[in-house]
């Protein structure tokens, strides 16, 4: 079966996406009568649901109709229905439910964390090794994804936003986020103007960012399910809220009122997103330099990351070694300490009321 556009008529309209499917040859088509060749697909646009290639694969490789439903269900939810929702969708019981669920878990299409509050999300793909980060476009693989409205009206919104014609190398990455990583085309759109924004702070106006630092933060988006308008707006907001914090934190670490270099901006983004009070950086400053004798990054990121870890973010927590409203935790020898003497303690009262006791006997 060929999937080829239909030649009588546009095979484009404003909302509606028309393809014929042809049969193989006329002989088969005498011997199975009016087959799905015969028919004309219509896929509307005005509501599209991005299923990547890699996806595509497992999924006709498994073979399984209702786990494939189970998957497109679950992406035009966009990923944010709960199990209950989408079986009421699907007007499934809840084993059906269940066996598909299995099965896209097996293909690696899903995740199930734990034995209860299982999810039907799919997982963000990983971001792959450098020398296969992208799928292999040929220049006919992107000659097709511009006839789509989507795709075509995307490429056009980069340009502009970059302020160039994009390359076939450019056009083969944008492809990869958009087919292979899965992203939506608005996220992506949203993916650059950040990207965009983000070099000039750095770098100053006139600066624009390459198509593969684009897919190097695509990549992160994708693994941490920024999916939707909503949820990659929202991570901008955080970011430029974090970003507003970085004048104040590098007068903390006594580096005055220059901007931070991008290596230093990467830990003080971190940090700031783990809500520390201006005294715990004050402090994690004050040990480094003591035992390093200067500012080293990395040391100083280990610092918080410990603190952060133990739920301690106030310098008043910090001193007490503990978590808010908690007791500070004797190490085992201190407790085995405590223990021993305890016990000395009953023993020596224990043989004190023997003597009294065996004095009295002997009065008697």
């Amino acid at each position: 079966m060929n999937l080829s556009r239909d030649k009588k008529n546009s095979p484009f309209t404003k909302s509606v996406f028309s393809c014929r499917m042809r049969m193989k040859s006329i002989e088969r088509r005498k011997r199975e009568g009016n087959t799905i060749g015969e028919y004309i697909l219509h896929l509307p646009e005005d509501e599209s649901v991005l299923l990547s290639g890699p996806a595509a694969r497992r999924l006709i490789q498994c073979g399984d109709g209702d786990a494939a439903l189970l998957y497109i269900a679950v992406l035009k939810n966009r990923g944010s229905a709960d199990d209950e929702k989408v079986r009421a969708q699907l007007r499934w019981d809840q084993n059906r439910f269940r066996r598909a669920l299995d099965t896209l878990a097996r293909q690696g299409l899903v995740s199930l964390p734990g034995q209860s509050g299982r999810s039907a999300v799919p997982p963000a793909p990983p971001e792959p090794k450098a020398e296969d980060r992208r799928a292999e476009y040929t220049r006919a693989d992107m000659a097709r994804a511009l006839e789509g409205q989507e795709f075509s009206g995307l490429t056009g919104a980069v340009e502009e936003t970059l302020g160039k014609k994009l390359t076939t190398p450019d056009l083969a990455i944008l492809l990869g986020l958009y087919d292979q990583v899965g992203l939506p085309a608005d996220v992506i759109f949203l993916l650059v103007n950040f990207c965009a924004e983000r070099t000039v702070q750095r770098y100053g106006q006139g600066r624009k960012p390459t198509m593969r630092q684009i897919e190097k933060e695509g990549y992160m988006w994708a693994r941490l399910g920024l999916m939707t308008q909503e949820s990659a707006a929202a991570y901008i907001r955080k970011y430029q809220r974090s970003r507003e914090a970085l004048p104040k934190m590098m007068r903390l670490l006594r580096l005055g009122d220059r901007a931070p270099a991008p290596s230093e901006e990467k830990y003080l983004l971190v940090w700031s997103g783990m809500g520390f009070e201006d005294g715990a950086i004050e402090l994690a400053y004050d040990k480094t330099v003591v035992k390093c004798k200067e500012l080293k990054w990395p040391y100083m990121d280990r610092i918080l990351k410990s603190w952060h870890e133990k739920g301690l973010h106030t310098l008043a927590e910090i001193e007490a070694g503990d978590r808010p409203g908690g007791r500070r935790r004797n190490s085992p020898a201190a407790d085995r300490q405590q223990t021993g003497d305890a016990a000395r303690e009953d023993m020596a009262r224990m043989e004190k009321y023997l003597r009294q006791l065996r004095g009295e006997k002997g009065a008697e």
